[in-house]
């Protein structure tokens, strides 16, 4: 069993602005390793523990939530929905073995809670949800008759009845599915509406991010210029955001400056005769050093700064395109956060990644294996997975 130990200053915990749903705690009733945890989030968190302690199941509970969220059918999101149940989980009389997750999610609305439980075996489904507000449950679903493909739903409506049942699909999250079932004629239908958005805004501008420096060596091919979760075209992003944005493409080369060895006047991407962009460090008096050459440390560095200083227009993200870019904040989860960095490196990453979650729209939940050096920091909160 985990116990969680938030850590740093009471405006890291208190730091979502309620014109901006956000994601302010991450519940594993049991999931992996995890049974009864809660974690606290603030705008920049760092889960901490041990090898084992759950800090990537964390990461990836949060990464499944989103992807539900998206509308995305559990068999895409679970594609091993066996290794998300606890060890410990025996079957019941009909060989049934799930695993819960939820969120509290918080905004206009005002504090709302998400719960999902999820039967893994004999066959992924969902068996039950609810979306609570205060008291008030708004969104409750239920598997009624397990030989169909659907669960009983319920949701207020305050008009001629009190509330509406309907038949919902058991691989889809219902709340994602309510803004296309719920008309918002009463306000109890549109209080219902205003929680299943927010939540689902808060959940869909998520990028999973673990930069793989292998795969940022080579050159790659032009194409739409959106980051991937690997960061393997970091090359081709560089060569977009270099004349996108002159003031953050100077905010990126001052933070290589810092981290990375010798003179760096630059960071920019080269094409090739045969059309395809290598990244370079441009060191000045006509030197440049590819990337390739550059050890994974600074490679990961480098990708991670570029992360924070970009967008979701540059990442490879699906936000609410029905939602203003003001009334939304990008949440980045980078498993390995420290991975590979000295300790030049990572204080001025967690500098970096501190001054732009301070601006209130760009998010951070990190995975770290000790993080006693980010302890104190301002803004930081530190999550403690040790068993």
């Amino acid at each position: 069993m985990t116990v969680p130990c938030p850590q740093g200053t009471a405006a890291a915990r208190t730091a979502s602005r309620p014109d901006r749903p956000s994601i302010t705690e991450l519940r594993l009733s049991a999931f992996a390793a995890h049974r009864g945890a809660a974690f606290p989030l603030g705008s920049l968190t760092l889960l901490t523990g041990p090898s084992g302690s759950g800090k990537s199941s964390a990461l990836r509970a949060y990464e499944a939530l989103a992807r539900l969220g998206g509308g995305a059918p559990l068999a895409e999101v679970f594609p091993d929905p066996a290794f998300c149940v606890p060890e410990q989980a025996r079957p019941d009389a009909q060989r049934r073995r799930g695993f819960r997750i939820g969120c509290t999610v918080d905004g206009p609305a005002g504090p709302v809670r998400l719960d999902l439980a999820v039967q893994a075996e004999p066959e992924l489904r969902v068996v039950g949800e609810r979306l609570t507000a205060g008291s008030r449950t708004l969104l409750e679903t239920a598997l009624r008759d397990p030989g169909r493909r659907t669960v009983q739903a319920a949701w207020h409506t305050a008009g001629s009845s009190a509330v509406t049942r309907a038949p919902l699909p058991d691989d889809r999250l219902g709340t994602a599915l309510l803004p296309l079932r719920v008309a918002g004629r009463t306000a109890e239908q549109r209080r219902v509406l205003a929680a299943a958005e927010q939540v689902v805004v808060a959940l869909r501008s998520v990028f999973a991010c673990d930069p793989v420096p292998g795969r940022m060596r080579a050159a790659v091919p032009l194409g739409e210029g959106r980051l991937l979760p690997g960061c393997d075209n970091l090359a081709e992003v560089l060569w977009r955001t270099r004349t996108e944005c002159s003031r953050r493409h100077a905010q990126l080369v001052a933070a290589v400056r810092s981290g990375c060895g010798g003179t760096v006047l630059d960071v920019r991407a080269e094409r090739a005769a045969d059309g395809s962009v290598r990244a370079v460090l441009d060191r000045g008096d006509g030197v440049r050093t590819p990337l390739g050459v550059l050890g994974d440390g600074e490679l990961r560095y480098l990708a991670l700064a570029l992360v924070l200083f970009t967008g979701p227009g540059v990442l490879d993200v699906d936000p609410a395109g029905e939602v203003p870019a003001a009334l939304q904040t990008l949440t980045v989860l980078a498993d390995g956060f420290d991975r590979g960095l000295d300790a030049r490196q990572r204080g001025e990453l967690l500098r970096v990644a501190a001054l732009m979650c301070a601006r209130g729209h760009i998010r951070l939940v990190g995975a770290v294996g000790d993080a006693s050096w980010a302890v104190g920091t301002d803004g930081v909160t530190v999550v403690d997975l040790s068993p």
